[in-house]
């Protein structure tokens, strides 16, 4: 359950622009704070699940730095570009 956030990349089939507008819609935080706040206000549980997942799932993303999409590429994100040889980590090492 935890992953079915991700089939909102089915926006890609259209084009990058859709893609990335379905990907950050049910990658955001703020909208799964909503969800979970209004699940647990009006004691409907299916929401407030639905809201945990959002929550977990997009700070998972966070933590393997996946960020909101920017339109114009998938791997383009607000934390990084994802697929670079000179990746997040090894930008991020101090020697």
């Amino acid at each position: 359950m935890l992953l079915l956030p991700d089939l909102s990349m089915v926006g890609y089939l259209a084009n990058s622009r859709i893609g990335a507008m379905f990907y950050n819609l049910f990658h955001h935080k703020f909208l799964a704070i909503i969800i979970l706040a209004l699940g647990y206000s009006f004691n409907v549980s299916e929401l407030t699940l639905a809201g945990i997942i959002l929550i977990g799932h997009s700070a998972m993303d966070r933590i393997f730095a996946y960020g909101l999409k920017y339109p114009d590429n998938f791997k383009n994100t607000h934390l990084r570009w994802i697929g670079e040889k000179d990746d997040f980590i090894k930008r991020n090492i101090i020697y």
